[in-house]
């Protein structure tokens, strides 16, 4: 192939990028990378502000397609009339979605979880804080502001309880699941960083994740019905924590919860708080 260190790189709507190499054509998503070699490409159309690559396809079958949109117009038209140039001519029947390499980048199903998790504190944090705001206006004038200001820290520490009850019983639930109903495979040290490991799901796609740890493969397990929902199984020793202490910071943070209302009941009925 010629040399291609001259062509465009074609920078898109949600920092897509295509580029070129050697051996084909690279387009990166946030999501994942495609690597298409040039013999699995039919041909690039350039419209506009958008690049199409059609893949090659058997005699009969709709020839598979991918897109970037919103890139130069000048640099699309010129990426597709150098790439169109480059590709082999071949009167044979390929399949090239065949010979299209799969890489997805995937979050493990801990950071989505954690991400909720922390969401729904967020407005528990913010519920505790119009509470006090209202215990303060509301309450009995001798201890509206006393009220309120001892409701804060039991609010902190059910905050923190049931973030730490949320985050080791979670995972020990899912793992339990996945243990049973899911697709366990061996993730290797992938090339895409520091802390990325790498496996196959039974589409054939192979999966990047980040995990932090040393080892030079860890064990993933999957649910069958969406391979990108992976999650790194803990070693037992772990797993025996969190279902030992999960349920101690969930309960400390349900029964500080229940003292920060309780606190904010009794001032704004103007109870005695001694």
């Amino acid at each position: 192939m010629s040399n291609t260190s001259s062509m465009p790189v074609l920078r898109g709507r949600g920092s897509a990028l295509l580029s070129a190499d050697r051996e084909g054509l690279v387009l990166e998503r946030a999501d994942g990378r495609l690597t298409i070699p040039f013999g699995a490409i039919a041909r690039v159309d350039a419209e506009a502000r958008s690049v199409t690559v059609e893949l090659r396809a058997p005699a009969g079958a709709t020839p598979a397609v991918h897109r970037i949109e919103d890139v130069s117009a000048a640099a699309a038209v010129a990426f597709a009339h150098t790439v169109n140039a480059l590709l082999p001519r071949s009167a044979e029947d390929v399949d090239g979605a065949a010979l299209v390499e799969v890489r997805a980048f995937t979050r493990t199903w801990v950071e989505t979880y954690r991400g909720k998790v922390g969401r729904v504190l967020l407005w528990l944090l913010g519920g505790i804080l119009v509470l006090a705001v209202i215990t303060a206006v509301v309450g009995d004038e001798k201890t509206a502001v006393a009220g309120a200001v001892f409701m804060m820290p039991f609010g902190g520490m059910a905050l923190v309880g049931l973030w730490l009850g949320a985050v080791c019983i979670g995972p020990w639930w899912r793992e339990t699941r996945l243990r049973r109903h899911g697709v366990t495979v061996v993730a290797a040290r992938s090339a895409d960083g520091a802390g990325a490991y790498e496996y196959t799901d039974a589409t054939g796609t192979t999966r990047v994740l980040i995990h932090p740890g040393t080892a030079p493969s860890i064990q993933v397990s999957y649910a069958p019905r969406n391979p990108s929902d992976v999650l790194v199984l803990q070693e037992p020793s772990t797993r025996f924590l969190d279902i030992t202490l999960g349920p101690c910071f969930l309960l400390g943070g349900l029964a500080a919860l229940a003292a920060t209302i309780g606190l904010s009941v009794v001032t704004i009925l103007g109870i005695p708080l001694s």
